[in-house]
């Protein structure tokens, strides 16, 4: 495959524009020459210009889906051949992490990443991975692309291990995980041949800003999540006083439930009550289908069941499963989801998005966007 640069070379160049663009404006946020670029402002422009999918908010191993390959999109002041950056975070895996030590640790963090890499993979449908790079130096961006692959466990050597951090490698990359902020690291090279884009940065960029918003009129955006119109929450486990549980005989283990032969498939996914108090006209009435596009692009009928409308179920049934539990979260038919199950797989909750026809999207969300999304909308 061409490299980005390539490609955008042959598409009018609107990548390294923008990227110049941005950079050139620097002054509003930094008095360094090296240039300034937001790492979501860098992930939106690449996803724009080269038409590929955004995952960032789905807090996924890629940042971006490139027909069917998954990108990791990284920026960062680089002023030697090599930076270590992060690509992980284990928070919630944290108490866990702490039985093991030395090349026990390193196996257990190659575990975890390498199934959040083969989780991303499931859903999105993802063939093949690397990285694009946007390095920053003095007045100019270095842009170049690098390997993203699973860390190879069966090759992991040179551990050390010190009060504050371990590291070690695989024959292919650099690693060090740090114990206060459960994150692991990827030593970054500069390769030889990286592609230079210049950048002068704008002295006084704010009469700059104030010429080109003078007597214009712009077009509002009218495509922005709002929370509770728009997109909602759902979580895929109940609370109780111990913490979070996946019920054993209802939502994703329904199956299990009593009172009648069920088919293996017979699933749901819970709604709260608090989501059609403060989001009552997000969902269409009970009984009433909807398309619910996963991220593979597959279309389910989907419709909201059940007493008090408090299951989002799929005709036929299975569909669900077969997507969530089965492609997703590899849960064995018989088999009870856990919570320490989707923990480990770094999500517990998914998103639902509503265009403005009514279609809607599913997506996995990041541990806890539940428990934040309901308490941000109750005040």
């Amino acid at each position: 495959m061409k490299t980005f640069v390539e490609l955008d070379i042959e598409n009018n160049g609107n990548y390294r524009k923008l990227l110049s663009a941005v950079s050139k404006l620097s002054g509003l946020f930094s008095e360094s020459s090296i240039p300034y670029i937001n790492y979501r402002i860098a992930e939106n422009i690449f996803c724009n210009c080269f038409n590929a999918e955004n995952l960032s908010r789905s807090d996924t191993a890629f940042d971006a889906n490139y027909n069917s390959i998954g990108i990791g999109l990284k920026t960062f002041v680089c002023p030697t051949d090599s930076k270590t950056e992060k690509i992980a975070e284990f928070n919630m895996l944290s108490n866990k992490l702490k039985d093991f030590k030395g090349k026990d640790l390193a196996y257990k963090l190659a575990e975890y990443r390498n199934e959040r890499i083969e989780l991303a993979k499931r859903i999105y449908n993802i063939k093949k991975s690397f990285y694009h790079i946007v390095a920053r130096r003095d007045s100019k961006l270095l842009l170049f692309e690098t390997d993203y692959e699973k860390i190879d466990i069966s090759k992991i050597q040179n551990v050390v291990q010190n009060n504050t951090s371990l590291k070690f490698n695989d024959n292919n990359n650099s690693y060090s995980f740090n114990f206060s902020k459960s994150t692991l690291f990827r030593k970054f090279d500069i390769p030889k041949n990286v592609y230079e884009l210049p950048v002068d940065i704008i002295d006084d960029p704010y009469s700059l800003l104030l010429d080109l918003f003078k007597d214009k009129i712009f077009k509002p955006a009218d495509n922005k999540l709002v929370r509770g119109k728009n997109y909602i929450i759902l979580p895929l486990y109940s609370t109780n006083k111990d913490g979070k549980y996946v019920p054993e005989k209802s939502g994703l283990n329904h199956w299990n439930a009593g009172g009648r032969p069920r088919d293996i498939g017979e699933v749901y996914i819970p709604i709260p009550a608090k989501i059609h108090y403060y989001c009552p006209d997000f969902f269409p009435d009970i009984n009433t289908s909807f398309d619910l596009t996963i991220p593979t692009g597959e279309i389910l009928s989907a419709k909201v069941c059940q007493q008090n409308k408090k299951a989002l179920m799929t005709n036929p049934n299975n569909a669900l499963s077969d997507w969530l539990l089965r492609k997703v979260l590899q849960v064995s038919e018989g088999e009870l989801l856990t919570i320490d199950k989707i923990t480990e797989l770094g999500f517990d909750s998914v998103i639902i998005i509503k265009d403005k026809n009514n279609k809607y999207k599913i997506d996995k969300a990041k541990i806890d966007s539940y428990k934040g999304f309901i308490e941000n909308i109750c005040y």
